[in-house]
């Protein structure tokens, strides 16, 4: 008597392509002596199973328990189907489907497998830089469009070649339909030119890259999200002469190093860190110093921390094992340019930075930066979102229309809708530079087609000037909607944490624009996804010169000495009023008196700006928030005391400045560090919006508070106030999953949108 035999069709959304989905159902199938079939479709994976009725139970139950690595299921779904008495199992042709709503894996670092073989004198692709197989390597950066199929890759162009295709199309081979499968003899390659476009003869372009990097030359390296340039960390002139050619006065370099013992030789490595260093996303993680170390100075000047990553492509693997303690690996653009990816754009933009070119010949199809993050209060929080985390989605707890939402102006990131999924781009930059506003129309065009997004809607800032609102409003046929730019910090923290309002918000930047026309930035909102109401913000002070006071913080701080002080301030003897020339100062105050180009902020960002000139730390920067973040890290925890605090209830409440302000003059005056000032800053500010929260629960009943916007990537002042917070029983939600500072707030203004429309 025989079994019954019986057939089930599964189908399964999700990360699924790429990354070793079907060999991994095609062992399953045979391990349980099972027919039918898998294929690669436009909504994911289809699968046709026939035979024994327990074994079918055991495959099914087995595909979530037991997947590949870097597989990530959303859905699953089973139905009965008819047995078509297949005669073995296979994997067949990808199928079109009208919709696509299939995942696309992130490119991810080399697995220790192919890491083995890289290094095996006896393997054919001993020293290969592009090694790879289905559980690692190159996926987003190289798709055109899907499913994700070799023709539809920028591997198109590389056939091949018997022993590699026998690879590919062996069921039991670890690279089975891996697609960017190549070797030496079918794939791209590495060449080594100087920066009049004249290739090195060298067999080995590789180890003479290695020799240029130790005699101090800046190299330009084509990486697997765009050129790098990198030099070695140690050789103090070569850093030197990499800031002054790409303009990059102070803002701390990356660092790539070999492994994570020798990145403990120069930085503090915990167990936490150690797992994002090591993490197959291999972002950039902020660490902090030891010293002494052999870095050299300029990589992170003024910094107490050093962004280190380990490697993760092949390529870095080859070079690094040349004996270097570290290598910088910054991004190859100019300032506030995109980094470049096509070789020929490289060899125009980067000639006069870079000495020598080690170059591919694998297209990049979109550029994507290196990620960055950081370990605080117990969470990963990233600074920059992008290569190996995007495109996964943040899953939403419902599902919402199609709409596109088009970020701000600074840190741009754009978001994309799709049911129940909100998909985030990569990094795209500063939309000031006309070049970076072009990436960001490619990046919009690019993943509409690979996600298959038509918008229903499009969403952006309140801003009228943000390249990316005027985008928004030349779009025809769609429905627009504006998003106050705080409403949507505290939206995107929510959407990402799954919860619905109202709640408390405090939303928490340098520059935000406000429903009365004036710059916000040190607000504390009740909000819902559809709309807020504004119960608590900083009192409004001039911003003499508006944009040019984010650059030169002692503009602030005359702004908020006079408003301390009026006409008296003139009289203390400050470090900023030493440092600037009177004439100057006299200018400002007439601007402010006058109300000439000095808008009305209410900025926690400024705010900071200007206490650091007070203190003496900055009066110019040179990137954006760099006094506020050297006030951050100067602070001692060896000291005690806050600073008085008062604001004012109307109908809202208006915190001012003024006491604040004048008890850290006091302090000056008095002769304390500025250590000990920075200190009772951040406790003051904790302890003020941590007791001032408790007024506005008792006012409004709520108990849930958000914590969002570009301030909280101050690790004291979040981890602080998290604490302060709980403490009077709060329950209280931040970002781990999208940034908080700009780079997060397309997500926000997306789910604003969709709130609004479906009223």
């Amino acid at each position: 008597m025989t079994e019954e035999c019986v057939a089930r069709r599964v189908e399964i959304n999700g990360i699924v392509q790429g990354v070793g989905f079907r060999p991994f159902v095609y062992k399953l199938a045979n391990r349980y002596t099972l027919k039918g079939e898998v294929a690669n479709t436009s909504s994911g994976v289809f699968i046709h199973i026939e035979g024994n009725k327990q074994h079918i139970e055991l495959f099914c139950s087995d595909i979530s328990e037991k997947k590949p690595p870097l597989a990530h299921i959303t859905e699953i779904d089973f139905f009965d189907e008819l047995v078509n008495n297949h005669r073995d199992f296979t994997i067949v042709d990808s199928r079109e489907q009208s919709v696509m709503t299939t995942l696309i894996s992130p490119d991810v670092s080399v697995c220790d497998d192919c890491r083995r073989e890289l290094f095996d004198l006896h393997d054919r692709r001993f020293q290969y830089p592009f090694i790879n197989c289905t559980n690692c390597g190159p996926r987003y950066t190289i798709i055109d469009d899907i499913p994700y199929d070799r023709p539809k890759t920028s591997m198109k162009h590389f056939k091949m070649c018997p022993l590699c295709q026998a690879e590919y199309d062996n069921p039991a081979n670890r690279r089975f339909h891996a697609q960017p499968n190549a070797c030496k003899d079918c794939g791209p390659h590495i060449d080594l030119y100087d920066n009049t476009r004249q290739k090195i003869a060298t067999p080995k372009p590789i180890e003479k890259t290695t020799k240029l990097l130790k005699q101090g030359c800046i190299i330009a390296i084509k990486g697997l999200g765009g050129f790098h340039l990198a030099v070695d960390a140690e050789n103090d002139q070569a850093v030197a002469t990499l800031r002054k050619r790409k303009h990059r006065e102070e803002k701390p370099f990356a660092l790539i190093s070999l492994d994570v013992e020798s990145v403990q030789s120069y930085a503090k490595v915990g167990s936490e860190e150690e797992k994002l260093l090591t993490s197959p996303q291999r972002p950039i993680v902020l660490l902090k110093k030891k010293e002494p170390n052999s870095i050299a100075k300029a990589v992170a000047p003024r910094n107490c921390y050093f962004g280190a990553m380990l490697p993760y492509t092949p390529l870095h693997y080859l070079l690094l094992s040349h004996g270097f303690t570290a290598m910088v690996m910054t991004s190859g653009n100019m300032r506030e340019e995109p980094i470049a990816i096509d070789n020929n754009d490289a060899f125009e933009r980067l000639s006069d930075i870079a000495d020598y070119f080690l170059i591919h010949n694998r297209d990049i199809y979109l550029r994507s930066d290196d990620s960055i993050v950081r370990k605080t209060s117990g969470d990963t929080r990233f600074i920059r979102r992008s290569r190996g985390y995007v495109p996964v989605p943040v899953f939403l707890n419902k599902k919402v229309p199609s709409i596109l939402a088009c970020g701000a102006e600074l840190k741009n990131t754009i978001c994309l809708t799709k049911a129940n999924k909100a998909f985030l781009s990569q990094h795209i930059g500063d939309l000031e530079n006309p070049a970076t506003y072009d990436f960001f129309k490619l990046t919009i065009q690019h993943m509409q087609r690979i996600l298959d997004v038509q918008p229903e809607i499009i969403a952006f800032d309140l801003h009228p000037d943000y390249l990316s609102s005027r985008y928004a409003q030349e779009q025809k046929d769609i429905k627009k909607i504006q998003i106050q730019h705080h409403h949507a910090h505290i939206v995107s923290a929510m959407a990402e944490n799954r919860i619905d309002g109202p709640v408390i918000g405090l939303a928490f930047d340098g520059t935000g624009y406000g429903t009365d026309g004036a710059i916000w930035g040190g607000e504390i909102l009740i909000a819902d996804i559809e709309k807020f109401s504004r119960t608590a913000h900083f009192a409004y002070l001039p911003m003499p010169g508006s944009a040019a006071a984010i650059k030169e913080p002692w503009r602030m701080a005359v702004s908020y000495l006079y408003d301390a002080f009026g006409q008296d301030f003139w009289n203390l003897d400050l470090p900023v009023l030493k440092a600037i020339e009177a004439d100057k100062v006299k200018i400002i105050v007439d601007m402010i008196r006058k109300k000439i180009n000095s808008p009305l902020t209410s900025s926690l960002g400024r705010l900071f700006d200007g206490i650091a000139s007070i203190v003496g730390i900055r009066n110019h920067v040179l990137f954006e928030g760099q006094a506020a973040m050297e006030l951050e890290m100067l602070a001692s925890d060896q000291v005690a005391g806050i600073y008085d605090y008062e604001w004012e209830t109307t109908d809202r409440h208006k915190i001012l400045t003024r006491p604040i302000i004048q008890g850290v003059v006091k302090d000056m005056l008095q002769g304390l560090h500025p250590s000990v000032i920075s200190h009772k800053f951040h406790q003051t500010l904790i302890r003020m919006f941590s007791e001032l929260c408790e007024v506005i629960r008792k006012e409004n009943d709520l108990n849930r508070i958000i914590l969002s916007g570009g301030v909280f990537q101050n690790s004291l002042l979040l981890t602080g106030l998290i604490n302060a917070l709980e403490k009077r029983k709060f329950k209280v939600f931040s970002h781990s999953k999208v940034p908080a500072n700009d780079g997060g707030i397309s997500l926000g203004q997306a789910m604003v949108a969709a709130a609004v429309a479906g009223k």
